[in-house]
């Protein structure tokens, strides 16, 4: 089926032809179409148009008004103020386009698929090998997934990268301990390197900072870790064997974890550092012979006017160390260049932590400079703010450590079934389950996406899991709602019907459901999932209010019935499809 015009598009049509025909020599001017509580929408563009042309404002409102003609979509045009245009709808052409877009059979509710569609990747999830997921790799997980499905359901090509912690000193620091303390992972129940899932990223984890106490307190075994990482470079068989064990292991936690979070994430996406060494060594080489890049103290570095220290002197991107080493920098630039090159990319999306912004910004500039970042192809970082707790501080156990993913998660699950189990009417015991973990994972992923990326937010499970106010649950128990009253109807089936007066919060509720399609492009285009996280909000609410003012099953006329049950049902999709874009679920029973 074929994208359904919205009708603020439809409205500004007719209002830009009439704006042109008053003014011919402005050419193609903006009415600046916005709804209003005034009355559906109002045009504010005539005031500056008027002032450009030396018009008189009020005079050439007047003049649009004459030129737009009232029937099947507009109802009333009106001058308000100083050159406003108050413009009100029929009802008629409210129910037919939510029509329109009910009768897509693809479930797209008639948003369109881009034309010409780019190829985005999108680097997101990036957790570190060896090392237990924390509370700080929940954004870049939830917000990347987020950008996924946005970007995929306006036809983007999408490719996702998971850039993971795979490669580095810390690599030779832990073989080398392993393979001098080969039985600290050993356990009286027989649990070793080869446990799976937590049970194994926990031992790993405890292997690593074990190692790393003994790496910073034992010069010689610091010499010996970082012979290691020389023989792990070099592609000593034995010593590789080891760090894939550290690979695949880990990659099995991961995968339990992004399953706990429902998210798909694939192994071919999974493109860790290790996955660039190969060209680690051409990419400085390119960036020295172009003059990009220059040696300093025997570092080849990249250095900018406007980045400097608290001493005043420049800080550099250090892309390859004095001592033949690589860091992030050359890692990332090689990531880059993969990625225009092999992949083709049009942009590269980083779903990465604020407090890297200059990191990449130094990256990004001297891609720029070397020639592999142009006005064809560009890098955009959405940088995301710190998971605070409730004392308004970076989230913490109480004995102060970092925040376990699998734990938070745990207990958000466990605070969602208690809500689910309050509210249960029919629900068994495994379905009260299945919902809590809906309910709870959705809460966690809802409170990061209602949230500007850019900002920090404070975790609070109180509140998340709260039937009341801007929360996943009051979303999904707004869908659960409908579901119930659709399912009560009994023979009445919902239907559209034009004919019908609506009612000022059926009106309100058709208006917001119409600018579905807009709200989704604006949130894929700025990586904004929290506007369609407002969005949603509001419609729900609105939904509410629409819910108490319009009864539905007890309508007066049988047509009513069927028209409201159809706004009910348009609204449920709406819901079911913008909170699977959040990759939030939608039960049917709460």
């Amino acid at each position: 089926m074929a994208s359904v015009t919205s009708l603020s598009d439809s409205v500004h049509q007719r209002l830009a032809a009439a704006l042109s025909a008053a003014l011919p020599q402005a050419g193609s001017a903006d009415p600046l179409l916005r709804r209003s509580d005034r009355a559906d929408f109002q045009a504010n563009g005539i005031l500056a148009l008027a002032k450009k042309e030396k018009a008189n404002p009020r005079e050439l409102a007047a003049q649009v008004v004459s030129g737009v003609e009232s029937g099947e979509l507009i109802k009333d045009v009106e001058v308000s103020g100083p050159g406003f245009l108050n413009v009100t709808l029929t009802d008629r052409a409210i129910t037919q386009n939510l029509a329109a877009r009910y009768a897509d059979d693809t479930g797209r509710l008639g948003v369109p698929h881009a034309q010409q569609p780019g190829t985005t990747v999108i680097d997101y999830a990036q957790p570190n090998v060896a090392k237990e997921m924390h509370v700080g790799h929940l954004r870049s997980a939830v917000i990347g997934d987020a950008m996924v499905q946005l970007l995929e359901f306006t036809g983007e090509n999408v490719v996702r990268r998971h850039h993971i912690g795979d490669w580095g000193t810390q690599f030779g620091m832990l073989i080398q301990y392993l393979e001098e303390h080969p039985h600290e992972l050993d356990h009286g129940d027989g649990e070793n390197l080869q446990a799976s899932g937590e049970q194994a990223m926990s031992n790993l984890d405890r292997l690593y900072k074990a190692a790393r106490k003994f790496f910073d307190s034992d010069e010689e075994f610091k010499t010996r870790a970082r012979r290691r990482v020389v023989d792990l470079q070099a592609g000593d068989p034995q010593t590789l064997a080891t760090w894939q064990k550290f690979v695949d292991e880990s990659k099995i936690y991961f995968f339990s974890v992004f399953e706990k979070l429902d998210m798909e994430i694939r192994d071919e996406d999974i493109v860790g550092e290790s996955g660039y060494n190969d060209m680690l060594a051409e990419t400085c080489r390119l960036l020295e012979e172009s003059g990009v890049a220059v040696r300093s103290e025997g570092a080849l570095c990249v250095f900018f006017d406007d980045i400097k220290g608290p001493d005043g002197n420049p800080v550099p991107l250090i892309v390859q160390k004095s001592d033949g080493g690589y860091g992030y920098a050359a890692t990332d630039l090689s990531a880059i260049r993969d990625r225009v090159f092999a992949v083709k990319a049009n942009t590269l999306l980083y779903v990465v932590d604020a407090r890297q912004s200059l990191h990449f910004k130094m990256v990004f500039e001297t891609a720029r400079r070397a020639g592999w970042l142009n006005d064809d192809v560009e890098a955009v970082q959405l940088a995301f703010g710190t998971v605070l707790g409730k004392d308004g501080k970076p989230f913490k156990t109480r004995e102060g450590e970092t925040v376990r993913l699998v734990d938070l998660l745990d207990e958000a699950i466990d605070r969602a079934s208690a809500v689910v189990r309050e509210k249960a009417q029919d629900l068994s015991e495994a379905e009260i389950a299945e919902r809590g973990t809906q309910v709870g994972v959705g809460a966690v992923k809802y409170a990061d996406l209602s949230t500007s990326a850019n900002r920090d937010y404070k975790f609070d499970l109180d509140q998340m899991v709260s039937l009341n106010g801007d929360t996943s649950v009051y979303l999904q128990y707004a869908y659960a709602r409908i579901q119930s009253i659709l399912r009560k109807a009994g023979a009445s089936r919902p239907a559209a019907h034009p004919e019908l007066e609506l009612h000022e919060a059926e009106r309100a509720l058709g208006l917001h459901a119409d600018s579905f399609a807009a709200t989704v492009a604006e949130a894929a285009a700025e990586y904004a999932p929290h506007k369609l996280a407002a969005y949603l909000y509001q419609l729900a609410s609105l939904y509410t209010t629409f819910y108490d003012k319009c009864p539905v099953l007890k309508a007066e006329t049988q047509e009513q019935i069927e028209n409201r049950l159809f706004f009910c049902d348009i609204t449920a999709r709406t819901l079911h499809q913008g909170m699977s874009l959040l990759g939030i679920r939608t039960p049917e029973r709460l």
